[in-house]
Formats: structure tokens, C-alpha cells, sequence
């Protein structure tokens, strides 16, 4: 485990200690919830906020947070995220968030599909037959070929886990220096699809892997294209003289206390694992 990821960790493990005896009513006070994800979550990225969500989700609700996220993830980095959090903790972990999907979109890695399908033999009511069936297609140039490596490792895994699934948020204008400038959601990536269409990929993954999913993109009420928002963002707001460089992308403090309340009130509805008592 880096520097970085272990201090945090352990800073957070004492603000979950401390604060668990004050959260009685939370059946989240001393569970281990590891993070998946990019930016947004990425502990690195203070310059964004000088708090993160899953910060105030320790203080909230007592949970223990450990962090496997880094600035740019896509859902094919998001795996080896996975294999490196099983490597380190084993199973001891009561839920795993994955928040990530932005930059697979923003880069331009197609939509692919679910599954392919083949006929196969099966035994039906007193006979054989072949009938085309559905197969998991784990392509990992693809998004959904990358989700579904990614939920598959979980669920083989994890199966007594909690397992969510986060949506992006809306996406505005970000200058982010250099070349790399980030148009806000109205603008397609370069093969032509929009942000929703992955949005609405995440969603159907939660229903083929029997996950809850927290939709950030519907929930948060962020709305960075909006300039009532700006206050929501590390530089929001549209190009200015005052403003050059703005950043619509990345929560800042008051955004992310926003996604917090949206993760916590969720969290709060659903089972924290599906161990044995």
C-alpha cells in the first residue's frame, strides 16, 4: 500500500473509531468499505477539495473507509484496483463502492455489449433442444466487456459483500491545463456518444449483477452546466477574465459534502453486508 493510501486509511480508521460511539443508530459505525474510482475519490487530490466525500461519509455514519482510487481510472484500471484491494485485504471488507466511468467516456472507449449469444444444447421438459444463450462478454476495450470483468472478480470474490455501483455525475466545462480541455456533456466524445448513454450502461449493469446502484448522475443535484452550481466546483463557472481555467469537473468541498449526503441516505436503505451473524 503507497504512503499516501495508508495514511489515509489509518487517519480515517481513527475518525471511525472515534466517532462510531456517537453513531449508535448507524449499522454502518465500524464496517470497512473499500472505494473504487478515479479523481473524485482519488485521496491525492486535495487540490480539488480540502475534503472528499468518503471522508464525510466516516464522519456521518462511522464507516471505515479504504481508498483504491487514482486521478484518470478507467473500468479497466478499476480491476486492477480490485485485485490489488482482494490482495490486500482478503475478505476482510464489509462493502465495496465503485464511483468511476468518466473517463472511460470522455476518452472515447466504445459501449460494446453484455453478452454474445451462442445455441447450446439444454434438457426441456423431457427433451434436448438447442436454444441461443446468452454469454458474459468480457472484452476489455470495451465498457461493458470492462464492467463485466470487474463485477465478475467482485462477485466470485466478494460474495458475502456488499457491492454498489455509483454513476458519474454531470460533466461541465474543465481546462485542466495544457491540451487538456474537457468540453462539458452536450459535446460527444469521439466516437459520437454521449455521457448518458454510460450513465444509462451503468444502470443496466446493476441489474444484471443484482447490485444496488446509487445514481449520482440522477441523485446528487449537481448540475455544473448550470452557473448556479459554480459554488459546487473547484473553479466553477464559464471562462472569465477572473476565471481562465475553469473547472465544472471536480467537486469541491460543498460538492462533496452534497455527494455524502446523497451516498449516506442511500447507504442508509440497504444491508451493510450478507455475512453470517
Amino acid at each position: 500500500m503507497d504512503k499516501i493510501r495508508l495514511g489515509v486509511c489509518l487517519a480515517m480508521a481513527a475518525v471511525a473509531v472515534s466517532t462510531a460511539q456517537g453513531h449508535g443508530a448507524s449499522p454502518w459505525a465500524g464496517k470497512k468499505v473499500a472505494f473504487l474510482g478515479d479523481s473524485i475519490t482519488d485521496p491525492a487530490q486535495t487540490n480539488h477539495s480540502q475534503r472528499i466525500y468518503w471522508q464525510y461519509l466516516a464522519e456521518d455514519l462511522g464507516l471505515e473507509p479504504h481508498v483504491y482510487a487514482v486521478s484518470g481510472y478507467q473500468w479497466d484500471r478499476v480491476y486492477k484496483a480490485a485485485q490489488k484491494m482482494k490482495q490486500e485485504m482478503g475478505g476482510d471488507v464489509d462493502a465495496i463502492l465503485i464511483f468511476a466511468g468518466t473517463n472511460d467516456y470522455m476518452n472515447g472507449i466504445p459501449l460494446g455489449e453484455w453478452y454474445d449469444v451462442a445455441e447450446e444444447e439444454v434438457y426441456l421438459k423431457g427433451r434436448t433442444l438447442k436454444l441461443p444463450r446468452h454469454r458474459l462478454v468480457k472484452d476489455m476495450k470495451t465498457f461493458k466487456g470492462r464492467i463485466n470483468t470487474v463485477m465478475d472478480f467482485l462477485k466470485t470474490n466478494f460474495p458475502d459483500q456488499q457491492i454498489v455501483i455509483m454513476t458519474p455525475i454531470h460533466r461541465g466545462l474543465a481546462r485542466l491545463g495544457g491540451t487538456n480541455v474537457q468540453p462539458e456533456e452536450s459535446f460527444p466524445n469521439a466516437l459520437g456518444n454521449y455521457v448518458d448513454a454510460y450513465i444509462a450502461a451503468l444502470r443496466e449493469a446493476a441489474d444484471i449483477w443484482s447490485v444496488p446502484v446509487i445514481d449520482l448522475y440522477r441523485e446528487s443535484g449537481l448540475y455544473p452546466m448550470n452557473a448556479a452550481y459554480a459554488k459546487c466546483f473547484r473553479r466553477g463557472g464559464p471562462v472569465s477574465e477572473k476565471n481562465p481555467d475553469p473547472d465544472n469537473l471536480h467537486p469541491n468541498t460543498e460538492g462533496h459534502r452534497r455527494l455524502a449526503k446523497t451516498i449516506a441516505a442511500r447507504l442508509m436503505t440497504m444491508p451493510t453486508d450478507f455475512k453470517e451473524p
